[in-house]
């Protein structure tokens, strides 16, 4: 559910009413998963109809659709968008992927997209969620070109790293940096432009960046309002400008559309637009890599 916001003090007491004691750890999960706060991955699982989250996590999701009752269409939005962009970026030839902030792999993520036009396609997914991460290495335990690595956005080098020990990603060919729906969780106290600077500067010429990021433009106030539940997910979203997300593709060459509400991002038909496409609540956008001058 892209979203992390400072827990504001005004919701139930966790280990109380919602407590990890109605909680039974789940097979082949690692027990020192906290399973008394919902999880941020798991409540996007849900929206988008999958089966790897509980009670704790639903009930923060039905709150939050509550007031929000377009937000489980929001969630599909965001997917659907990532899904376009992984296909333009295979069109292009790219054959491997860096997925930051993945979450749990549920029906039609970038492995399924991927494989399903390449099978030799490679990925790697990366997550800060230790729930998700776990669920990905069992969904992922028969297919040996997809990992799952438990790495913190915040750490770009480590992440780098990870992603060249699997053998899946080769940092001297081109590739796509995926990061949907994840930079918004980065305040600016982290400095996320310094992030995407290392993330680049790490890429081959030819390579795809993909961002999906939450906003403030255009949005009513009960859309915020929503936004601030992220609070019970240990997760908290900064809303940016279409100009601050832009700048996180650096001097990269933007695709047309540009940065745009997602939707509107090279939709598979002129149907499939939204009459209201700001209502989804976040920009998107792809850049490219290109050769330098000279």
């Amino acid at each position: 559910m892209p979203a992390h916001a400072a827990d504001t003090g005004a919701l139930p007491h966790r280990g109380d009413e919602l407590g990890a004691r109605q909680m039974q750890t789940p097979d082949g999960l690692p027990a020192e998963i906290d399973l008394s706060r919902p999880s941020a991955a798991r409540v996007y699982d849900y929206f988008l109809g999958g089966a790897h989250n509980f009670e704790i996590d639903r009930r923060l999701a039905e709150q939050i659709a509550g007031m929000t009752p377009n937000l489980a269409a929001t969630m599909r939005s965001g997917r659907e968008f990532l899904r376009r962009a992984v296909r333009v970026l295979l069109d292009a030839g790219i054959d491997q992927f860096l997925d930051i902030g993945s979450g749990i792999p549920t029906v039609g993520n970038v492995h399924e997209v991927a494989q399903a036009a390449n099978p030799q396609a490679r990925i790697v997914y990366v997550d800060i969620d230790p729930v998700a991460v776990a669920h990905s290495r069992e969904l992922l335990a028969d297919n040996d070109r997809a990992i799952a690595v438990h790495a913190d956005l915040r750490e770009p080098k480590l992440i780098l790293d990870e992603a060249r020990a699997s053998g899946l990603i080769d940092f001297d060919r081109p590739l796509g940096i995926l990061l949907a729906g994840v930079v918004h969780f980065v305040p600016d106290a982290d400095r996320p432009a310094d992030i995407l600077t290392t993330l680049r500067a790490a890429a081959a010429p030819g390579s795809f960046l993909v961002i999906s990021h939450s906003t403030f433009e255009d949005q009513p106030q009960e859309m915020l309002d929503a936004q601030r539940l992220s609070a019970r997910t240990d997760t908290e979203i900064t809303l940016r400008s279409r100009a601050e997300v832009t700048g996180f593709f650096g001097d990269w060459t933007v695709l047309a559309p540009g940065v745009v509400h997602m939707p509107l991002w090279r939709p598979d038909s002129p149907s499939d637009v939204d009459e209201h496409p700001e209502r989804f609540g976040a920009f998107g956008g792809v850049a490219r890599y290109d050769h330098p001058a000279g």
